[in-house]
């Protein structure tokens, strides 16, 4: 088990945001496992619409293809999950991406969940993974910050009392039992949110590390 190599994938073009996300997924990495970044070059800084989300996905195969002959296994790490279907289907390694894995976690002992974010355009897309993972049931919609997206990420306090808001909305009003912080970009407000409810609030990466690490244990030895 020593040694496995996890490539988290960041699909937005932000060495800055790379490197907290690592920072965040090596925290909630278990001994025998290292993360290791890589980042995306043709996309923007910040992913915020669905077009952008949709190009993202074969540069995120890409990277995949690049790595998977010095690693065990992929993080896609935007909440779309951009590529991350292509690269389950194109490479013989275990992924995950940080929007199905925090679902999953979100869903367990058949809790209702809902999403906390900041990018309104992106709200068909995070509204489809629930279809696609069966948890439609479960979901109870996501709640957006108020604020340019762009503009909530330069300032980390506004960013997490907006995100606040939103995850208030989501218990109050659509009676949420778990709500997820809907990003990678996100993953710092997430964990500064996670003491402040008495609901379980999900931060995605570490879901994602968990998760992968699982998928990674469970391969048969070469």
């Amino acid at each position: 088990m020593a040694g496995r190599r996890i490539l988290l994938i960041n699909p937005n073009s932000s060495e800055a945001t790379t490197a907290m996300m690592v920072a965040i997924a090596k925290s909630a990495v278990t001994d025998g496992f290292d993360i290791v970044g890589a980042t995306a070059t043709r996309a923007p800084t910040m992913i915020v619409s669905a077009k952008a989300l949709d190009e993202a996905a074969p540069e995120a195969e890409d990277i995949a293809r690049a790595h998977q002959n010095s690693c065990d296994g992929f993080i896609v790490a935007a909440f779309g999950d951009p590529g991350l279907a292509e690269i389950k289907t194109a490479l013989n390694l275990p992924a995950v991406g940080i929007g199905e894995s925090s679902m999953l976690e979100a869903a367990e002992k058949g809790r209702r969940f809902g999403v906390a974010t900041t990018t309104p355009l992106l709200g068909a897309k995070i509204a489809a993974l629930p279809d696609a993972l069966g948890l439609r049931s479960h979901y109870t919609g996501t709640r957006f910050a108020d604020g340019d997206p762009e503009a909530l990420m330069r300032d980390s306090a506004r960013l997490r009392d907006a995100l606040a808001r939103a995850v208030e909305a989501c218990i109050a009003q659509d009676g949420a039992e778990a709500v997820i912080i809907g990003g990678g970009p996100l993953g710092e407000a997430a964990r500064e949110l996670q003491p402040v409810f008495a609901v379980p609030v999900i931060a995605p990466i570490p879901s994602a590390v968990a998760r992968i690490i699982r998928l990674i244990a469970a391969r048969p030895a070469d």
